[in-house]
């Protein structure tokens, strides 16, 4: 590959907002097919939604009056079609119950305008053949949940699911060979240097509060916001993302996928440079650092702030793998795709992104030991209701 063949820099201001997204399709190298962590997620949260729905005061306005919700991040899948079922099933049984009639529900999906819409509701045929009759007009909505998407005071519930760890842009110094930030020979920051996490903190909370910010706009005077991302507990020091070493060692963003940039790299098919420039823009909050935008934004009242924690694969799935360590590395490959070809692409090509999903896999395949450990992903869960007083109230503390 010609040096500049491909964008070095597409992760800076602007251009991650126009290629980051899930692998589209319903391939299996696609989100759809490759969702089961995010799935377990939102399983073990459900319990908190529900709670934060059935605590809502509902609106009493015009029995006309539609009742909108929001996915921000919605990506493709089954995972958000269910969690908007969720959320309408909740508020209607609660109307029918309580004030003796049915609203109409609006539900937007939102995502970045890379995101393939098109399978997303394409899905819905099908999620519905196994469900019952869709309750809900729908529609995208095509934009950067950093910036804002709705007219103030439209939305009665908002959520995000597994997309608010990803950053709106990769911080300009660790771009920067000249800079302490600059991130040689890693694709992302776990383990890195002190300037490299700094960046990417100070980024993170830029985000955040920008996030926050805008939903106080948008959300109504008791509505819901529900957040389910990926994090770390408080007291876990940023440069430590995952946790335990286990965790840490066998994550798809951190050994195999330096190693296989490095095999590139020797093999002679990119330089230095690319290498170098490539960074993965996610970062996992603390619970503190959370708890820091909600206070700085003020306009919410926090009903819940948790730490939890969820397995990489079912004890059953990982039994299976260890007897097939090949099928274990494209499971792992597979993964990497679905979350980050796109970004991959961008900066080396389709060509060359292939070959290093297949050293990937090949890394994956061979290193036996690491069937036999266990790698857990943090999250974050937050339930708060917008409320009149921008003075932040928390009614349970955050627990690690």
């Amino acid at each position: 590959m010609m040096k500049g063949e491909y964008g070095h820099h597409t992760c800076t201001s602007g251009g991650l907002l126009k290629i980051l997204c899930m692998q589209g399709g319903d391939d299996d190298g696609s989100y759809a097919r490759n969702s089961e962590a995010p799935a377990s997620a939102i399983s073990l949260s459900k319990p908190i939604l529900l709670k934060g729905i059935e605590s809502m005061k509902l609106f009493d306005g015009d029995v006309n009056e539609c009742l909108r919700i929001a996915d921000l991040g919605c990506a493709t899948g089954y995972n958000t079609l269910a969690t908007i079922d969720l959320i309408v099933d909740t508020l209607m049984k609660r109307y029918k119950e309580e004030r003796n009639y049915e609203p109409e529900f609006e539900a937007f999906f939102s995502d970045l305008p890379s995101n393939d819409f098109n399978s997303l509701f394409k899905s819905f045929q099908q999620f519905n053949d196994n469900n019952k009759k869709r309750r809900y007009y729908s529609a995208g909505v095509p934009g950067s949940f950093y910036h804002r998407l709705f007219p103030r005071r439209k939305l009665h519930v908002a959520a995000s699911l597994s997309a608010l760890h990803w950053l709106s842009k990769i911080p300009d110094s660790v771009l920067d060979k000249k800079s302490e930030a600059w991130n040689k020979g890693k694709a992302w920051i776990d383990g890195a240097k002190k300037g490299v996490v700094e960046a990417y903190s100070k980024q993170s909370m830029e985000d955040l509060e920008a996030f926050l910010q805008c939903r106080r706009e948008e959300i109504v005077e008791g509505g819901l916001l529900f957040i389910l991302m990926a994090g770390r507990p408080g007291s876990q020091q940023p440069e430590n993302q995952l946790g335990d070493s286990d965790s840490r060692a066998k994550h798809p963003f951190t050994n195999s996928m330096d190693q296989a940039w490095e095999d590139l790299l020797k093999e002679g098919l990119i330089d230095e440079e690319t290498r170098d420039t490539f960074n993965i823009p996610t970062y996992m909050r603390s619970t503190d650092e959370v708890f820091t935008a909600f206070r700085r934004c003020g306009g919410f009242e926090i009903q819940r702030l948790e730490y939890q924690r969820i397995v990489e694969h079912s004890k059953e799935k990982q039994e299976e793998l260890i007897k097939d360590p090949k099928s274990y590395g494209r499971v792992k490959a597979n993964l990497v795709r679905a979350t980050l070809k796109p970004i991959v692409e961008s900066h080396i090509g389709p060509k060359l992104s292939e070959e290093l999903f297949k050293r990937i896999e090949k890394r994956a395949s061979e290193d036996t030991a690491m069937l036999h450990k266990t790698c857990f992903y943090g999250v974050i869960i937050v339930c708060a209701i917008r409320i009149k007083n921008d003075n932040l109230k928390l009614i349970s503390e955050s627990s690690d």
